[in-house]
């Protein structure tokens, strides 16, 4: 009988490893709910677990097959360690106190517009921004960041300064930056208008309104186009699985800016 059992356990393995690649691929198709992210990781997770069902099973039959195991777990651990670091200091960046320093300029960044609404993620960053821009000094200056992309009716700057003056905030303040299609973008253009207001980016300290997944990029983005001094003002999103998507998919998206951006 247990002999049965253990022949039952490893025929349905393979079956097992790509389980998790079925809630994946629904949710790869799930593109409103903003978790595509979670579905190609789902299925890279089973293609993961599928190649060390199948590795363990060859290393158990030929000790080329050992040796191939062992660099597989190596090369994944490689991948995996430095992931598992970069996801902690996104997490922390993320999960700061308000700075409790005065700021001299604001930069609330962009994000997703719908037709001429603001997505969800980008309401986030406007409601935070709202409540920050009433501790501040009327006279500070913010910057709204962020161009016009596939499916919007107007940039995304204009779509923030129509959101924050309906809700209160002085018009005079806003300066609308309309070019910037990238974090990097956003940075490198808000600061020519930052100086022309007679904020030096460079020393002054300047607060950056973005979710609370994305802070510990923006920064290093920032400080890559010369922000001496700039400080997060974390926007958190509503619901926990977007939260888990998000925070995920940024330390990825860490990476591609270590290397390319």
């Amino acid at each position: 009988m247990s002999s049965y059992r253990g022949r039952g356990l490893r025929q349905a393995a393979p079956w097992l490893a790509v389980a998790p690649a079925l809630p994946g691929l629904m949710l790869i198709l799930i593109r409103p709910l903003g978790m595509r992210f979670s579905g190609f990781l789902l299925v890279a997770l089973a293609a993961v677990l599928l190649a060390e069902v199948y590795l363990r099973r060859w290393a158990g039959r030929a000790r080329a097959g050992w040796w191939v195991q062992l660099a597989f777990r190596a090369a994944l651990a490689l991948v995996l360690v430095p992931l598992m670091m970069i996801e902690a200091c996104v997490i922390h960046e993320g999960r700061k106190e308000l700075p409790q320093q005065p700021a001299d300029a604001v930069i609330v960044l962009g994000a997703g517009v719908s037709g001429n609404q603001p997505s969800l993620s980008l309401k986030t960053r406007l409601d935070a921004a709202i409540a920050y821009l009433e501790t501040t000094d009327p006279d500070v200056p913010a910057v709204l960041t962020g161009g016009q992309g596939y499916g919007e009716d107007i940039t995304e700057a204009q779509c923030m300064y129509n959101y924050l003056t309906e809700n209160g905030v002085d018009g005079g303040r806003l300066i609308l930056e309309e070019a910037a299609t990238t974090t990097a973008e956003n940075f490198a253009f808000s600061r020519d208008l930052l100086t022309k207001t007679g904020v030096d980016p460079s020393t002054d300290t300047v607060a950056v309104v973005t979710n609370d997944f994305h802070i510990a990029r923006a920064k290093l983005l920032a400080a890559r186009s010369g922000y001496g001094h700039a400080v997060g003002v974390p926007a958190e999103l509503p619901w926990v699985h977007l939260q888990i998507n998000y925070y995920l998919r940024e330390a990825f998206a860490m990476v591609k800016s270590f290397l390319l951006d």
